[in-house]
């Protein structure tokens, strides 16, 4: 694995920021654009179409595009599935046009005093943003709503830059490992601010929207990724992704201001909910099911140590035992389904993070390198790429491996883990 050449960021989302499309909406867990254009110079088209069976915000999606290279990603959340089809969408000057009158109106209406407004039913909505901001906003997005006669692919681009405005001007800060609320700063945000902030965010979404991608067939598919073989059709040629970390950083979390504007979101218990079909959601109300949760007897998760790494996490907090233990169940599932719809041959690229809970650590690494194992990939691989900004015994690391020759249908379901002499370990940082 090729080392940082400057700094770490070039395997964080700060690397993302300059990067074209890819710098459209922050998500503090995306994993670096830098990092997947260095995996695609590995794979080999010839094989079939690249797969991300979890999408996130879509970053092999898009990288992919770039290039040329057939891809398909699988998402569960239909904000994320919106925004990997706007990203990758082609965008031609009539459409620029009509999405810079869509912004201008919403500018000039968040400007005004009064109209029409939209504001969403979002818990404490004050703790967000001030009075002037939400006001501002709702207007903004009324006016977005009532655009029914603006092409949709110009209303996706007004969508972005209304997303961008309200994290721009809402009271959060990204210092942490995923967004929390600030201090005020004692300038509070005024209507205008919010109008500016559209047409700024407008503007740099524009520069990269106008730029073209190269032809290729991209598919971006709803669904849980724990049946990603039931989701998915054919077979991928190569595996590229980072599925959600086993330390509790809910994606819902940091996504709920734009899904209740973008009215992906309606209730609190629809956090929950979604979150709970996700894998690794503790958000809202699944938090509690966790505590009630069950592992299934017919499941065998195909790593030695993860009983007794459970016992002693539970022995601290029965839930968050409970959550590990489910966080690698579900995997289970999905590793067995992927070996189900890869071309043999096909390599698998996996960015994943350990975790601590209390003096535990839980090496997910090494898990995900056993259930590949298990689940009959070859020559399996994990390579140590970054110090996360967090506690110090926190690593991120690029798991690899290549699917077996033979058919994936004559691999049995949570099989006996074969010997591991084949796999070792690399560190690509210091």
């Amino acid at each position: 694995m090729p080392e940082a050449r400057s700094s770490s960021n070039r395997f964080t989302f700060r690397g993302n920021l300059a990067s074209t499309r890819h710098g459209w909406l922050r998500l503090t867990p995306a994993y670096s654009v830098h990092l997947v254009r260095e995996l695609l110079d590995r794979v080999d088209v010839a094989r079939g179409p690249v797969l991300d069976p979890f999408c996130g915000t879509g970053t092999t999606l898009l990288a992919c595009a770039e290039r040329g290279i057939d891809c398909t990603t699988v998402e569960l959340n239909p904000f994320l599935v919106w925004l990997a089809r706007a990203k990758t969408a082609r965008y031609d000057a009539s459409t620029a046009k009509a999405a810079r009158g869509l912004v201008a109106r919403m500018a000039s209406a968040a400007r005004e005093r009064s109209g029409a407004s939209f504001v969403p039913g979002i818990h404490r909505i004050e703790r967000w943003w001030n009075r002037a901001s939400v006001g501002a906003l709702g207007r903004a997005a009324a006016v977005e709503r009532a655009s029914e006669e603006t092409p949709a692919r110009a209303r996706d681009l007004g969508k972005v830059a209304l997303c961008r405005a309200l994290i721009e001007t809402a009271n959060v800060s990204f210092g942490h490992q995923s967004m929390s609320f600030r201090e005020a700063d004692g300038t509070p945000t005024r209507a205008r601010d919010v109008a500016s902030a559209l047409e700024r965010a407008l503007d740099d979404v524009l520069s990269s929207a106008e730029m073209s991608l190269e032809r290729s067939k991209l598919v971006v598919l709803q669904g849980d990724s724990r049946r990603v073989d039931a989701v998915t059709e054919g077979r991928f040629g190569a595996v590229l992704t980072s599925p959600p970390y086993s330390n509790r950083m809910s994606y819902i979390r940091e996504l709920r201001p734009y899904m209740y504007w973008l009215g992906y979101l309606t209730e609190r218990r629809d956090a929950g909910e979604l979150d709970w079909r996700a894998i690794g959601g503790t958000w809202g109300s699944a938090t509690s099911r966790l505590g009630t949760w069950r592992p299934d007897e017919a499941v065998r998760v195909a790593f030695p140590g993860l009983g007794g790494i459970v016992e002693r996490i539970s022995a601290r907090e029965p839930l968050l035992g409970n959550y590990v233990h489910r966080y690698f169940e579900d995997m289970t599932a999905h590793v067995e389904g992927l070996s189900r719809v890869v071309a043999p041959g096909a390599r698998v690229y996996y960015v994943v993070g350990n975790s601590k809970f209390y003096d535990v650590m839980l090496p997910a690494q090494d898990i995900f390198a056993a259930l590949f194992e298990a689940a009959g990939f070859e020559a399996c691989t994990v390579t140590r790429l970054r110090k996360r900004t967090s506690k110090r015994e926190l690593f991120e690391y690029l798991v690899e491996a290549i699917a077996p020759a033979q058919a994936a249908s004559s691999i049995p379901k949570a099989a006996t883990p074969r010997r591991r002499s084949s796999r070792r370990t690399s560190v690509a940082l210091p």
